[in-house]
């Protein structure tokens, strides 16, 4: 028995998987991982304690022969990368990834709420995509789940890549590629060849199905040699939408092919999420989910998280969009809201991060696009914002907004809020 079927029976006996002390509850096994300011290795007896039933160390200083709840590895990141894929094999799962500049997290969301119609459904809880996110979701399939939706993010060259060899995903979509997290891609070009190692990896599998935008070329260049469901705005899409209203919630009607048109009224805020739950049309059509089903699972969605949620308060209407930000999505929200036809408009917009060298020209085309946008007040936030050429008002952070809130609070107003997670923007809300 070789050293990986060991640690999956120690798995197997395990109520779940977990890197984190204040999330261990009976029977689980903890895994010890390192930060930059931790070592989980200094808390394996703490997870014991806890009611752990193992946890898996890669520090021999913390191990004790005598306990063999604590199983040594090599790397424990690496150990609970492959744990991960070696239960993904042994269970077989259909698994659908997805990756993209924007909109991934909405579109996983939809697209398994979906294919819970007719499913057993696994999908990434949160924004729980990255290289541990990722193990821990696959950990948590069970023999019951018939599908997994996986989300997969990068910030650097290479992420996709390590990502799918981990997932090995059945099928695939990017939901678009954009400038975000150019400070790790460097440039457009970079953000487009790491998510298209989704497709790559796709190209060496028996099922080379993905789900495509027909209406975004960059995607269009580099899925030759795969089988696609297409959807789109344009009429050669095979899940073709239309958006009949935005007031503020999207109104949209589909059809398949050639088929009747069936209007669907969602709860989504933005006339960019058309191609979220277009993609999700075609995910759910393909899996065999009747069209009546696909379009009551995308009315009854609510979204969560900060990601163009409509919240009413005793003063002002709020389109709270402050989960992320980078100058795709900000223009695209800009250009909705811009749209909308609501009284006294107001913007507040923080900081887009993780641009690299093209911070100050992204900031700069943000603030250009408020000139023609007509909103009756603008609020800046951020030291990136502060150094554009403008005549906005301007804030250094979002305490200084709070501070200005509280001596005078804008009523009746409808209010974007759009900014990279970091800068707390969502925090407004309580004052507004």
């Amino acid at each position: 028995m070789d050293d990986m079927e060991v640690l999956y029976r120690c798995f197997e006996q395990s109520t779940g998987v977990t890197t984190d002390t204040r999330k261990c509850s009976e029977g689980m096994m903890f895994v010890a991982l390192k930060g930059e300011n931790f070592d989980g290795n200094s808390y394996a007896r703490i997870a014991l304690e806890q009611g752990c039933a193992y946890a898996v160390i890669d520090n021999a200083a913390y191990a004790d022969p005598a306990d063999e709840r604590i199983i040594l590895v090599e790397d424990a990141l690496r150990a609970l990368q492959q744990l991960a894929r070696y239960h993904r094999r042994r269970l077989g799962t259909l698994i659908v990834g997805i990756t993209g500049t924007n909109g991934k997290t909405t579109t996983k969301e939809l697209v398994a709420t979906v294919l819970k119609q007719r499913y057993s459904v696994l999908y990434t809880q949160g924004n729980l995509n990255n290289h541990i996110g990722v193990p821990l979701t696959l950990l948590g399939l069970t023999r019951e789940h018939e599908i997994a939706v996986v989300e997969m993010g990068a910030n650097h060259p290479g992420d996709i890549k390590e990502l799918v060899e981990i997932a090995e995903p059945d099928y695939g979509l990017i939901t678009n590629v954009g400038m975000a997290h150019l400070q790790g891609f460097g440039s457009l070009e970079g953000v487009i060849h790491t998510k298209g190692e989704l497709y790559e990896f796709l190209r060496t599998t028996e099922r080379r199905t993905i789900f495509l935008n027909i209406d975004n070329a960059h995607l269009k260049a580099i899925a030759g040699g795969l089988e696609a469901v297409t959807y789109g705005q344009t009429v050669e899409a095979e899940m073709l939408g239309e958006i009949v209203a935005c007031d503020p919630y999207l109104r949209f009607r589909w059809r398949r092919g050639g088929g009747a048109w069936r209007e669907v009224a969602t709860q989504l805020i933005g006339s960019y999420n058309i191609d979220n739950a277009l993609c999700a049309i075609a995910v759910g059509c393909y899996f065999g989910v009747s069209d009546e089903a696909v379009s009551a699972a995308l009315a009854g969605y609510v979204p969560q998280n900060n990601r163009s949620q409509l919240t009413h308060t005793v003063h002002n209407t709020l389109i709270v969009d402050a989960y992320n930000a980078n100058p795709t999505s900000m223009k695209a929200a800009l250009d909705n809201f811009a749209r909308m036809e609501m009284p006294r408009k107001m913007a507040i917009l923080g900081d887009m991060k993780e641009l690299g060298d093209a911070t100050a020209s992204a900031h700069q085309e943000v603030v250009d696009c408020l000139e023609t946008c007509g909103f009756d007040e603008v609020w800046l936030v951020g030291e990136a914002f502060a150094q554009t050429e403008h005549t906005q008002r301007t804030f250094l952070d979002v305490e200084a907004v709070m501070d200005t809130l509280q001596e005078a609070m804008p009523e009746d107003c409808c209010i974007l809020i759009k900014g990279s997670n970091s800068m707390k923007l969502a925090s407004l809300v309580a004052y507004l």
